[in-house]
């Protein structure tokens, strides 16, 4: 997955229903990699928003890392404990990849077919300031024909079992959603 994605203030009054809490964004349009980008928590018995950098650092890192890949977020050090109790999701409208055609770069929004929010699969990182790895995974069939993964989408209705499952249960959440899901424009 690419390093941008798009909010809308849309979303706002569809997030707060489905989760039943206040939540409220501004439209960025081109979120990119360290701004501040606004998670659905769940707090034990409800959910609220936490606005978190997205991004982590890690001592051995000489970049920012944005993404763990879904395949092995519960094994890796770096990501394991966040992924057992600091799992959030991410609404959005959509993100964007590039291709190469005839030399040059073109840019692609991924979105919800009914226009609908989508929800992307995240970690959080309690440092300085709260932090957000985002999730990706090999892509479906449309995806793939932009990029080599995807982010992990969790849909509506399983919003519960991503904020409660142990590990070993939630890997089938951690697949590609449905082609039929996604536009690209």
């Amino acid at each position: 997955m690419c390093g941008r994605f798009s909010v809308d203030k849309a979303l706002t009054p569809i997030v707060s229903e489905l989760f039943n809490t206040h939540y409220s964004v501004e439209t960025n349009t081109n979120l990119c990699p360290s701004q501040s980008v606004a998670t659905i928590i769940n707090s034990g018995s409800n959910y609220q928003q936490l606005n978190a950098l997205w991004g982590i650092k890690p001592n051995w890192s000489k970049k920012l890392i944005i993404n763990a890949q879904a395949e092995t977020v519960a094994n890796k050090p770096t990501f394991r404990q966040a992924f057992q109790s600091q799992r959030c999701l991410v609404p959005c409208n959509g993100w964007f990849e590039w291709r190469t055609e005839e030399g040059k770069k073109v840019k692609y929004l991924f979105e919800h077919a009914n226009k609908m929010p989508l929800y992307m699969a995240g970690i959080l990182f309690q440092r300085e300031h709260t932090e957000l790895v985002t999730l990706t995974t090999k892509p479906n069939n449309k995806c793939g024909q932009y990029h080599k993964r995807m982010p992990v989408l969790i849909l509506p209705e399983d919003k519960e079992d991503w904020f409660n499952l142990p590990v070993p249960k939630i890997e089938p959440l951690l697949k590609h959603v449905d082609d039929k899901l996604i536009n690209v424009l």
